[in-house]
Parts: C-alpha cells; structure tokens; sequence
C-alpha cells in the first residue's frame, strides 16, 4: 500500500509540474536580465506548468514562480555557506545561482541558466544593506533539502476536478476556508522568512495611532505568493524587454507587420518568398492608404 501510494503521488507530481512548450520568442532579453541580477534579488517567474496556472487563477497574477538570486559561489561571503552550496550544486563555480522552494523538489540550488526561455521580473529589496543581504541568503540555504506536503500536492491535483463529482471524503478544506492561502507555501513563503529575518518589509500590516506613531506588523509567511513582491512598495521592479525601448523614440522604428491591423494570440505564419512575389488582391492598395489616413488622389 506505501508504495502504491508513492507511484500514485510521484504521478501526480509530474502531473502537476509537466510545462508546456517555451514561447519561440521571450518577453524578456535574458542576457541583460542576468547581466543586471544582484545576489538577494527576487526573481518572479511566469510558469508553464499546470500547478503554474492553479496559482496564477487563485492569486489573479501572472506570476506563478519565487526565487532568490544567489549568485555566483564567490560572491558568498561566509566560507561555510560556500560549502553548503558545493554539497547541494555540483557544477560550474561561475554558475549564476538561484535558490526555490519547488513542487516535487523541496528547496534545491537551480542554475539561473535553466530559465532563459521563461517570462521573468526582478524585484529588488530596496535600501537592503549588503550583511542583510548575506543573511537572507543564509537562512534561505538553511532550508535546503526540505520537502512539501503531500497534501497540497493532492489538493492542487483536486482543483482540476469538478467539486460536485469528488466524493466527500476526498474533499480538502484546502480551497473551503480562506482559498488560496494554503497554496501560497508552494512559491513564496521560503522568500518571505527569510528577508523577515531581517526584519525587512513586504507587505506589512501598519497602525497609525492617534498621535501619528505607527506600528508594523509581520504577515504570516504562508500567506505571501509571487506578486506580493511585484506588489511591495518596498521591491524596485526591473524590467528587461526582449526589444530594448531606451532610444528616444525607438517605438517608432519597431518592426511592426502593417499588414495586419491585430491578432488574437499566435501571429499568422510568415509567407513564402514564391508568395510575397505574387500580384496583391483587389483594393489592397486602397485598404492600406485608408489604414495610413491617406486619401488616394483624384484624377
């Protein structure tokens, strides 16, 4: 029966995190984002998989994914935190780092590499001093070998089946009471203990007194998912698109297809050379003045 329920939950774990096909072209340019990445820098990752698309339906985001740059081993201060990561990362030394919390994985070193096809954010702790930042890192690497529950694997596998046919005895309190809030373990809550460790703020709870005093309060750490970091006051949000923008103008010169006035999803596929040396239709010409403002001039 053990093992059994083992296949049963190692199927339903790659079930859960099977990712679709990369986009043929990113959102962002990768090599600058990597280029521009300080070590305590969040990374917001926009998933593929299905367990992806559960958080980002609950939390209304796209942002399904949390990560915390740690850098390359050398940028480690601490002689015995860079032991800790060559324990738990084999490869290249000059390997840009990040550590997660992952569904089936627990919370595993991963090469910044591995998501250089993937819609990505970074959100950068503003003010956040460089100790503060070393001991971020440390309690995150603390956590290293930890696992999830089984039971928001199988609750997360249950979301995708209609409520009504599951038996009772089936059924989760998972997504009765406070929906979603269980679920946000899964991305972010290894980020959030560890920058409360430094007493660095997210999203706090504030109090303002009669008398203008204030008082923050910590959020539980279960309770924070990815855009909460996107969200923060507290988080510089730092963008790198896959078309750079800082020329003056530059939306100008983009190469824009002015054939087509919009598109649903997927643009249509590129014509063949046989193709674009064919005569065009009747009143394409006339079309596309009229989509240019110009009038075409009397004889």
């Amino acid at each position: 029966m053990h093992k059994l329920r083992g296949k049963i939950s190692k199927w339903g774990m790659n079930w859960l995190t099977r990712e679709g096909p990369a986009p043929e072209t990113p959102l962002c340019d990768f090599n600058r984002l990597r280029f521009e990445l300080r070590p305590c820098d969040v990374l917001l990752v926009e998933g593929r998989s299905r367990v992806s698309e559960v958080i980002k339906l609950i939390t209304q985001s796209p942002w399904s994914h949390s990560a915390l740059y740690i850098g390359r081993l050398f940028d480690i201060r601490s002689p015995k935190l860079r032991v800790v990561i060559e324990a738990h990362f084999e490869g290249d030394p000059e390997e840009q780092l990040v550590i997660e919390a992952e569904l089936g994985k627990g919370t595993v070193i991963t090469p910044l590499s591995s998501y250089r096809n993937a819609h990505l954010r970074i959100c950068r702790p503003e003010g956040l001093s460089a100790d503060d930042a070393q001991q971020v890192i440390a309690h995150a690497l603390s956590k290293l070998g930890s696992h999830y529950d089984l039971r928001q694997v199988m609750d997360l596998a249950r979301f995708f089946f209609p409520w009504s046919i599951l038996p009772r005895r089936w059924r989760s309190s998972l997504f009765q009471h406070n929906a979603g809030d269980a679920t946000r373990t899964v991305c972010s809550t290894l980020l959030a203990e560890a920058f409360s460790q430094v007493d660095f703020p997210i999203l706090p709870f504030i109090d303002r007194g009669e008398d203008g005093s204030l008082r923050l309060f910590k959020r539980n750490p279960k309770l924070f998912a990815p855009r909460d970091f996107d969200y923060s006051p507290y988080f510089s949000i730092i963008k790198y698109p896959y078309l750079g923008m800082n020329d003056l103008g530059l939306y100008r010169r983009l190469p824009w297809d002015r054939e087509t006035d919009y598109v649903d999803q997927q643009p249509p596929p590129r014509k063949t050379a046989a193709e674009s040396e064919q005569p065009r239709p009747a009143g394409y010409i006339h079309r596309t003045m009229q989509r240019a403002g110009l009038r075409r001039k009397e004889v």
